[in-house]
């Protein structure tokens, strides 16, 4: 049990030992900035096994209280002698890695419906009831035939939504009682997202220019954990509820939606070479809507890998060194994701417009548009 005469001489010591070793190493430390990493992780670890130690030790039933008030046998003769806790379990040590999985399918998702996936099925379906397209015993018209033959037994269009503008903050629809909209989702994964491009564009940067490429001071992995654990933490609270069955089911039903459109007979009805140009022609001959096809699943893809990575404990690291070699992971799905966004109108690369809002009205007509059906 930790004294507050004990904590005080633990950190009186532990500063007396980061003295001396940064005035005996002074000049290997300017030579080379990664030894001063080192020295401070190797500390901080240190503390950290101390502290944790002193967590196990059983506190006395009222936990202290009485030695501190001068109760009792174990009174306390002087200030310094009385227990002194060190601190209460971290918040953002928490990770509920499944909700943010599920979530990071979740935007999977999103993507698939704006590029209208499943409307295409439904107007080939409407199509090939009403008997206006030449589409009659081949693989792509059963399926058609047996894709909503269950759909009493799924979510519906409406339900789908809801689920978005829940979670993800996108979509005009009216959600169920009681819901709220995530509305923080956009520019918290926005800002994240930048911060993790931009740290890797002044990392390398500093590789092709600077003469100590390894300086720390260049590009700060405190912004990116910060941005990534501020987005963690939002997601956790909005994973909640029937995200993870919800994921489950439309991602079977996409795989559905894609075996039908890439079926001989329905591409050879559009003349297609795959699944996505007969979506491309549906969406663009039907709809009157060009989908951006390549920049939404780009989208999809990168986003989903971005969200995945802060399911795990990688945003929780201290060291320059771990963190930097697991946030490479994520380095292109960055600036892949940005790319494709700033492209579509919805993000901006930089320190002047890191958000686009999601009303389009407010941003001269960029960004998600409200109205925007999926």
């Amino acid at each position: 049990m930790s004294t507050t005469g004990d904590n005080q001489s633990l950190y009186d010591r532990i500063a007396a030992l980061r003295e001396t070793l940064t005035e005996k190493l002074a000049p290997q430390l300017i030579q080379n900035p990664q030894l001063a990493d080192a020295l401070t992780q190797q500390i901080e670890t240190i503390v950290s096994q101390l502290v944790a130690a002193d967590s196990q030790i059983q506190a006395p039933p009222d936990g202290g209280l009485a030695e501190l008030i001068g109760i009792g046998k174990d009174a306390a003769t002087k200030v310094s002698s009385t227990r002194l806790p060190e601190k209460v379990e971290d918040y953002d040590e928490q990770v509920a890695s499944e909700r943010i999985l599920a979530v990071a399918d979740l935007y999977y998702l999103y993507q698939h419906e704006k590029l209208g996936v499943f409307r295409s099925v439904w107007k080939l379906q409407e199509l090939f009831n009403a008997g206006t397209v030449r589409l009659s015993t081949g693989d792509g018209a059963y399926g058609l035939y047996r894709f909503d033959r269950r759909s009493v037994l799924r979510y519906t269009q409406k339900q789908r939504m809801q689920t978005y503008r829940r979670v993800l903050g996108y979509t005009p629809v009216e959600l169920m009682p009681s819901a709220q909209p995530n509305t923080k989702f956009h520019p918290l994964f926005t800002q994240f997202i930048n911060n993790v491009a931009e740290f890797w564009r002044d990392k390398r940067i500093s590789d092709v220019i600077r003469d100590r490429a390894f300086d720390p001071s260049f590009g700060s992995i405190a912004t990116v954990r910060r941005a990534g654990l501020d987005l963690r933490n939002n997601l956790k609270w909005s994973s909640y509820g029937h995200v993870n069955v919800f994921r489950i089911e439309v991602l079977q039903l996409l795989e559905e939606a894609f075996t039908i459109l890439n079926a001989e007979d329905v591409r050879k009805l559009f003349g297609a070479d795959n699944a996505w140009d007969v979506v491309e022609e549906v969406m663009l001959r039907y709809f009157k809507e060009n989908v951006d096809a390549s920049q939404r699943h780009r989208m999809a893809v990168s986003g989903r890998e971005l969200i995945r990575w802060l399911a795990h404990k990688h945003i929780l690291k201290t060291s320059r060194a771990e963190f930097e070699a697991l946030l490479r992971e994520i380095a292109d799905n960055a600036e892949e994701w940005l790319t494709s966004a700033e492209t579509l109108g919805i993000a901006f690369r930089g320190h002047t417009q890191r958000v686009v809002p999601l009303d389009s009205r407010r941003n001269g007509g960029r960004g998600l548009r409200s109205a925007e059906p999926g």
